[in-house]
This record gives structure tokens, C-alpha cells and sequence, in this order.
């Protein structure tokens, strides 16, 4: 299976990718404004968050390969703080944050080095710790398969961040 790269993808690319031996395409074109440097979250009052790790300036047709991460912005601090405003009441919050706040420290050059090592951990910690976040099926109100629970309080959300499920026991 060849999946693009995804930056806190949702939790059926997480499954897709661990699934079946996957091959991240690396020579694809860049395509802006996608889920290859672009997450979307649910914060504490229930509203979406939308996360964009910004890239240098990219060049007609440049490959996904060669897009460079931009720091002229304090992005990963800000994603760091939104992370843990949105999640740190969550139950598995307090278990899981040290293992990713060192992506928000260190600086990365290439995006792809960035989201692959980040959704290696992040599925390592699903393999481990929350065996159960697979087991999640569909009910007739949901549109798409990707972990959630479909409530009247929680209404059905497309392409949210594996975050959520990783963190909160109601979603899976």
C-alpha cells in the first residue's frame, strides 16, 4: 500500500498504515493545503482546530521529499500548547504527552522525516497501550470509519487527528 505522508493523521490512515506493510510516496508532487502538513483537532470546548506546520516556499511541482520545514514562526510551541489545551484533561493524556512533546522541541529539516518518525510513535503507542482502538465499528449515523463515537453532544467529524482517539477512552 502507498499512503502520502500526513501530519497527525486520522485514525483511519493509522489503521491503513498499520494494517499492511505501507510505503510513504515520497516523490509525489507537494499538494498545499493538504493533510501532508495540516491536522485537525478537536479542542476542549468542542470546536475544530486546524494545526499547519508551515514549509519554505514550494516550487512549482516541487516533490514531497524535498519540502523543507519553515521555523520563522514559533509553530511547534504554539501546536505544543494547543495539544495540551485541548487534551490534558483527557484520560490517557498525562500517559502519552512525553512521547510526543520531543517533536515539538527539536527542529526538524524535511516534513517527511518529521510526520514519519511522529506516526511511528504514535502508532507504536496504539499497538501497545490502546490494543482496542481497531476494535471501534460503525453504527448506521456514522458516514466513514475513523474511531469516533457519534452522539448528539459529539456530532460525527471527518479527518480528525488519531489524537483524539489516542487520548480520550470515549472514542474508541
Amino acid at each position: 500500500m502507498i499512503l502520502p505522508t500526513a501530519y497527525l493523521p486520522p485514525l483511519s490512515y493509522m489503521e491503513a498504515l498499520m494494517r499492511e506493510p505501507a510505503t510513504i510516496e515520497q516523490m509525489e508532487t507537494f499538494e498545499k493545503q493538504t493533510f501532508r502538513n495540516r491536522a485537525i483537532i478537536r479542542d476542549a470546548k468542542d470546536e475544530l482546530v486546524r494545526l499547519t506546520i508551515p514549509v519554505k516556499k514550494v516550487e512549482h511541482k516541487q516533490l514531497t521529499r524535498d519540502i523543507e520545514i519553515s521555523y520563522q514562526t514559533r509553530w511547534q510551541h504554539q501546536h505544543w500548547i494547543t495539544l495540551v489545551s485541548a487534551y490534558q484533561h483527557t484520560p490517557y493524556f498525562m500517559y502519552f504527552a512525553d512521547y510526543l512533546k520531543p517533536f515539538y522541541e527539536r527542529e526538524y529539516k524535511w516534513l517527511i522525516d518529521l510526520n514519519d518518525e511522529l506516526n511511528a510513535t504514535i502508532a507504536s503507542l496504539l499497538k501497545k497501550q490502546k490494543p482496542s482502538a481497531f476494535s471501534f465499528q460503525p453504527s448506521e449515523h456514522t458516514e466513514d470509519w475513523s474511531g469516533q463515537i457519534w452522539t448528539d453532544k459529539h456530532p460525527w467529524q471527518t479527518e480528525l487527528s488519531v489524537l483524539d482517539t489516542l487520548f480520550d477512552d470515549l472514542k474508541i
